[in-house]
Formats: C-alpha cells, sequence, structure tokens
C-alpha cells in the first residue's frame, strides 16, 4: 500500500530526527499520518519544524519519564488521539564487557529499552481508549544475534523483543498491535563514523550484497502501521539484506 491509506491518523516517532527514525516520520506523512516527532537533538529536530510544525516537535531525552508523558499528553490533547507509535530511538556506547564503563551500560539500557518502555506506557491509555492503535520497535537483529563490543546495545534490544511480545498480549484486547523491526546494517548517522573494516564485514556477511537504507525500513514499518497488517500481532521481521540469516 503506498497511497493515503494512513489518512486522519496521529503518530509519534521517538528518535525521529534522524536516520531510521527520520525515514519513518517522513513515510508515515507521505502515507497521510499528521506525525509528531520526539528526539533528544533539539538542533536537528528544529530543522524539521517545516516538515511536521514546530508544535509537533518535542525535545526530550527518552530516558526521562516525567518528560516523556508531558510529550505524550501534550500530543494526546492537542490531536485528540494517538494511533501510531514508532519507538526508534536509540544510542550506542560500544566497548567489549571488561572495558565498558557503569556509565555506558546504563545510558543504552536507559534510552534504548527503558526509554522504549516509558514511551509505551504513557501511550498506552489513550491506545486503549480509542479501541484500537499501531506499536512499532525499532530493534536490531544484533538483539538477536549478539555482537562483539554490543554487549549493552544487544542487551537492550533484546529486550525490546520481550517487551513488544508481552505488550502484544497485554493490549490485544483493546485492539492495538505491537510488532518490532529488526534492521541489519544500516547506514545512518550512527554507522557513519564506523571504521572501513567492519563495515566492510557488515556488508561481505550480507547475501544481498549492500548495506540497508533508512527507507527499507521505513517501508516495514509503514506496514505494520497500516490496515494491511490489522491481524498482525507479537511478531518480528528483520529487515537486513540476510544478514542474520540462522540467529
Amino acid at each position: 500500500m503506498t497511497g493515503r491509506e494512513l489518512e486522519g491518523r496521529v503518530a509519534l516517532v521517538t528518535g525521529g530526527a534522524s536516520g531510521i527514525g527520520l525515514a519513518c516520520a517522513r513515510e508515515l506523512s507521505r502515507r497521510g499520518a499528521r506525525v509528531a516527532v520526539a528526539d533528544a537533538d533539539a538542533a536537528r529536530l528544529s530543522r524539521l519544524a517545516r516538515r511536521f510544525g514546530a508544535a509537533n516537535l518535542y525535545a526530550i531525552d527518552v530516558a526521562d519519564p516525567t518528560a516523556v508523558r508531558r510529550a505524550v499528553a501534550d500530543l494526546t490533547r492537542r490531536g485528540r488521539r494517538l494511533d501510531i507509535l514508532v519507538l526508534a530511538a536509540g544510542i550506542c556506547c560500544d566497548a567489549v564487557l571488561w572495558k565498558m564503563t557503569d556509565e555506558a551500560w546504563s545510558r543504552v539500557i536507559d534510552v534504548d529499552l527503558s526509554g522504549a518502555a516509558h514511551v509505551l506506557r504513557a501511550a498506552a491509555p489513550a491506545l486503549r481508549r480509542q479501541r484500537r492503535g499501531r506499536v512499532v520497535f525499532i530493534s536490531s537483529i544484533n538483539g538477536r544475534r549478539g555482537k562483539v563490543g554490543q554487549s549493552n546495545y544487544a542487551a537492550a534490544k533484546a529486550g525490546l523483543l520481550g517487551l513488544a511480545r508481552s505488550a502484544a498480549r497485554e493490549l490485544a484486547g483493546s485492539g492495538v498491535t505491537v510488532n518490532v523491526v529488526e534492521p541489519g546494517f544500516t547506514t545512518t548517522p550512527m554507522t557513519a563514523g564506523l571504521p572501513s573494516r567492519i563495515r566492510r564485514r557488515a556488508l561481505a556477511e550480507t547475501p544481498l550484497g549492500r548495506a540497508g537504507r533508512p527507507e527499507d525500513i521505513a517501508a516495514a514499518v509503514a506496514f505494520f502501521a497500516s490496515p494491511a497488517a490489522s491481524h498482525i500481532t507479537g511478531q518480528s521481521l528483520a529487515v537486513d539484506g540476510g544478514q542474520g540469516m540462522g540467529a
């Protein structure tokens, strides 16, 4: 479906100022949704005012549950509804376990896992009142297969799978679906600074022979948000060019 099937829907995309989150926000908007964007990077966020409207931009850290609750309350008050939630906020602080600091471990868990939970918990009452909604988590194939130097990131992304499947059961009675998209190696600002040897290795293990694009992930997210996915919940879809096969 590539028309205006999301016309009249209100969406919130976290981590939406760049990379995968921004691609998701653009795709949902293209399909007719009114999109609000939350991101901790206020400078990047401000550049989206013309596209999404300044009132629909929330400069918040999803690791702060109070800020999250205020943003969700404001959005649902102004929009009178919340139909689509895309939880794409995420960071990396890489190191092997014996060199990882307490701060690096906690910060990644706080943003990538707890941050997603904060937003979903804040949004759940509105979704339940409406008796319908779509929630899509952005996880990673590394949450399923692990990755050297990314124990904190992999643990957080694996946690999203359990969170999503539990939420799918809890919200199903309210007509809300909850699904997960697992990107593989994708060209984003987060991966742009990786050493060339790591980029080459990721491409070598990807059967389709290219890095993913944020738009590839956004297409899967838009599917889960669409009427075509109304009978799909608690599922995880790898969008990775085959990189994680067998994991």
